[in-house]
């Protein structure tokens, strides 16, 4: 793949979009219309409460939100896989100009799958010069816009939100424009860009280039809202072939000698004949995590490589994309915008093979858990357990398992739950089905508990193969509440995060599993690191 475009447009766009999303800011808090003083008063109030926290924080946010989802309709449009049969970014035709979706609507057909009571009539009095507008074309393309977002949202749930959500407010309202946010997303991405996935992970890797070469650049310790920027490391595709070959590949040789997988395996490396490893019996039972998944270049291909596994085993070629993602691939990940990618370029991949997988019933959602901080207030839990009458479950174990994750997104997967797989997945079961009747106070605290338990889980999990380009990042560089914690946790490794992260996949794997990591050399000789390379 040629990448110097995107190279270029990303980091362009993610300027653009800051400025546009901060003009489009400041007209949603001056409220001057009638719809954002009635029908969306609470989600301008929202805007405005973290707009007074942090306007930066909000900007930021809300600008690789949409980058997100543009990028994941100008995917849809090169693939042609929308159902209403246009493409929502791209003309239709060559030589055209106008998107085709919109070209459509002005030939008088909106697709069914877009037709939202609200902004139906709407879209058409615009286009019929029947209501005031300075630009109604251009605010109808808007809607036609909200439309699939919304469209897509039971498909892609983490990519595009829920109806209303209040991100919808600041899309910017040129999106025709030759300057416009989309305009790029039309001349700088190639419809042969898009062949594969992979283009989703170095779009991302260029959005935040600068944002790391910035925080770089302090030479001082590194805020937790930065960790990502700086760590994350788009690996390109031969290194992410040798790590997945020579340890999932490497597996189902063993397991089964006389497969044909070699043959699709250019990096595998003719290990010596082994007869204790782990024995799998069906394709199913395989378990691989990418404990710091990022946009999910490492499960991509192993999603290749187990599609090829399962045809081999015979199984329905319509059946095998829900099954990988059902069983056997999983992501772990401190950014959530990395983490909506990892997701988006899992579900493609699985369309891609699949031609009927976002259809309802058949759409298996990628088991990607976004680590998030999860704080209980006061007496919130005190209250929780007395209510749901909990107490004789809710031990000292379970309730410092409730405030392991209060640093999530500085601590990632370097969390160690304080409680095994068994004894989490045991207090699950007693309270999700816990009936919390009329008392509306307790849900939030109710789903607060659940997600830790989720997270929890995943980090203490088996795992039969565990791969990753782990974070990078010295000690010397670390904030003080994370320095605290590895000299804490990982005392023998706290030089550095990719040695503790071998220390983390070491956990994670399964006895005799595979683990495959991209590290510094350090931790082979630097004499502090003796005791832990014994």
């Amino acid at each position: 793949m040629d990448t110097s475009k995107l190279k270029s447009f990303a980091p362009a766009v993610r300027r653009k979009l800051h400025e546009a999303i901060g003009r489009k800011l400041d007209i949603v808090l001056a409220a001057q219309t009638p719809d954002l003083r009635t029908t969306y008063e609470k989600q301008v109030a929202s805007l405005r409460e973290k707009s007074e926290k942090s306007r930066k924080t909000l900007i930021e946010a809300a600008a690789y939100t949409w980058f997100n989802r543009l990028t994941a309709l100008r995917y849809l449009d090169a693939q042609g896989w929308h159902p209403f049969n246009a493409k929502i970014l791209m003309p239709g035709a060559p030589g055209e100009t106008q998107p085709e979706i919109l070209k459509m609507v002005n030939a008088g057909s909106i697709p069914d799958e877009l037709k939202e009571p609200a902004n139906h009539r709407r879209i058409i009095d615009l286009l019929n010069r029947n209501i005031p507008s300075q630009n109604p074309e251009q605010e109808a393309y808007r809607l036609l816009v909200l439309g699939a977002c919304r469209f897509y949202h039971a498909t892609l749930p983490s990519i595009f939100a829920k109806v209303d959500d209040e991100t919808e407010l600041l899309l910017p309202d040129d999106l025709l424009g030759d300057l416009s946010i989309a305009a790029g997303f039309r001349s700088e991405i190639q419809d042969s860009d898009c062949d594969d996935v992979e283009v989703i992970g170095w779009l991302y890797q260029f959005y935040i280039s600068e944002e790391k070469d910035t925080v770089m650049a302090r030479k001082s310790a590194v805020p937790t809202e930065d960790i990502p920027a700086v760590t994350q490391l788009f690996t390109p595709h031969w290194i992410v072939r040798y790590l997945v070959e020579n340890s999932l590949g490497r597996l189902w040789l063993l397991n089964r000698p006389t497969s044909g997988l070699k043959a699709h395996m250019p990096y595998y490396i003719e290990g010596d004949a082994e007869t204790d490893f782990l024995k799998i019996t069906k394709t199913e039972e395989i378990k691989l995590v990418d404990p710091a998944v990022g946009s999910g270049h490492m499960l991509t291909y192993a999603f290749d490589l187990l599609y090829l596994i399962y045809e081999e085993e015979g199984y329905p070629a319509s059946d095998i994309p829900g099954l990988i993602l059902k069983h056997n691939l999983h992501g772990i990940e401190i950014c959530p915008r990395a983490a909506q990618l990892a997701e988006l370029a899992l579900a493609f991949k699985a369309r891609k093979k699949a031609r009927r997988f976002f259809q309802p019933g058949v759409f298996t959602r990628p088991q990607i858990t976004e680590l998030q901080e999860i704080r209980f207030n006061g007496d919130e839990l005190r209250e929780y357990i007395k209510e749901l009458k909990l107490g004789a479950l809710f031990d000292q174990g379970v309730i410092k398992l409730l405030h392991q994750f209060e640093e999530a997104k500085n601590f990632g997967s370097l969390i160690q739950p304080c409680l095994d797989a068994r004894s989490i997945a045991d207090i699950r079961s007693a309270i999700e089905t816990k009936d919390l009747g009329g008392q509306l106070f307790l849900r939030e605290t109710h789903k607060k508990v659940l997600r830790v338990l989720g997270q929890a889980e995943a980090l203490t999990q088996r795992y039969n193969v565990v791969v990753a380009n782990p974070p990078y990042l010295d000690l010397g560089a670390m904030n003080a509440a994370m320095k605290n914690f590895v000299e804490d946790n990982y005392e023998r490794t706290k030089q550095n995060t990719d040695a503790s992260f071998i220390q983390v996949s070491r956990r994670l794997a399964c006895k005799k599993g595979y683990i495959g990591l991209i590290t510094q050399r350090s931790w082979m000789f630097l004499s502090r690191l003796e005791e832990f390379r014994a």
